[in-house]
């Protein structure tokens, strides 16, 4: 048997959902926040760019925010999964792994997104440390170092430049793909930017350090730190079965389309950090998300408890 409704369901315990949680319960609105624990930066060394916590583990990071949440008797933390959701008459109807049953009135979506990785081996297990999709979150700790940029699509040239900012020693890996027009190449070149189209076989070295980018015609060549396009993707059908429009319908699991006070196309369902298409992927991003669309809630259900008059 579900019990009382909640004024507000979070969906998701990472920076954004724990920021709302915090926002939520200083307002004292009564407020669950269900987490899966899957948050996808928990394997990076260390959180770049977040004031206050430059550096800090993100693990660390997130246990710090549950802890600060203990302090708002109105917030519960249950560690779980939401299986399943609908709305009816109203209201939001979660069903969890736990066989918990909630409702509630708002719904804050803060699931995160999972990374698609390239197909390439040796990427997967240096994920977060020296392979990276970010320059912004790790450029600094890879600073002045023989860094590459593993990319072919139209954007690889812009990455390559970017990179450029943390290091003298930046090359461009195309993988196989084609040569760019000719003024893009003489741009790169001007830049200092190394082109390699061959395809790349392997990434090589010791544990989670980077050392070599190994091609298929055998050769090798030095690298200590790379840059990859990670697309993202939702980690469930939750925002489907609660009738949240995409930001792209041609990309069924990508991003969830809101406005500028985080609502979805679905009155009452909220989206803030990765999930949503509002803003590139940080933590600091996420932050400032979840406490705005907090605030939205917030003001929402004073609303809906305080109607106007009608004459």
């Amino acid at each position: 048997m579900a019990g009382e409704p909640w004024e507000c369901i979070i969906v998701g315990g990472g920076a954004a959902g724990l920021s709302a949680a915090l926002v939520l319960g200083r307002a004292r609105r009564r407020t669950l926040v269900v987490d899966a624990g899957e948050q996808s930066n928990r394997p990076a060394e260390g959180i770049g760019g977040l004031l206050g916590h430059d550096h800090r583990r993100p693990d660390d990071l997130y246990r710090a925010g549950r802890d600060e949440l203990t302090a708002y008797p109105s917030v519960e933390y249950r560690a779980a999964r939401v299986t399943r959701g609908a709305e009816r008459d109203g209201a939001f109807h979660l069903e969890l792994d736990d066989g918990a049953r909630e409702s509630s009135r708002a719904v804050l979506l803060a699931t995160g997104m999972d990374y698609r990785l390239p197909d390439v081996p040796g990427v997967a297990e240096r994920w977060g440390r020296s392979v990276f999709h970010c320059p912004f979150c790790h450029g600094w700790e890879v600073r002045d170092r023989a860094l590459g940029v593993l990319d072919g699509s139209d954007r690889a040239a812009q990455r390559a430049l970017l990179l450029r900012f943390w290091s003298d020693d930046v090359t461009l890996y195309m993988n196989g793909a084609s040569e760019f027009e000719p003024s893009e190449t003489a741009r790169l070149r001007r830049a200092g930017v190394q082109i390699d189209e061959r395809v790349v076989r392997e990434l090589r070295g010791r544990g989670p350090a980077l050392e070599a980018i190994a091609l298929t015609d055998g050769s090798e060549r030095s690298c200590q730190a790379l840059l990859v396009p990670a697309p993202l993707r939702q980690r469930s059908t939750l925002a489907a079965e609660l009738g949240a429009a995409l930001a792209d319908p041609s990309f069924p699991d990508g991003p969830m389309l809101v406005d500028a006070r985080y609502g979805t196309s679905v009155r009452g369902l909220y989206a803030a950090g990765d999930v949503s298409a509002q803003a590139l992927p940080s933590v600091a991003g996420a932050v400032a998300a979840g406490s705005d669309a907090a605030k939205a809630i917030v003001q929402d259900l004073v609303a809906e408890a305080f109607p106007r008059a009608t004459t």
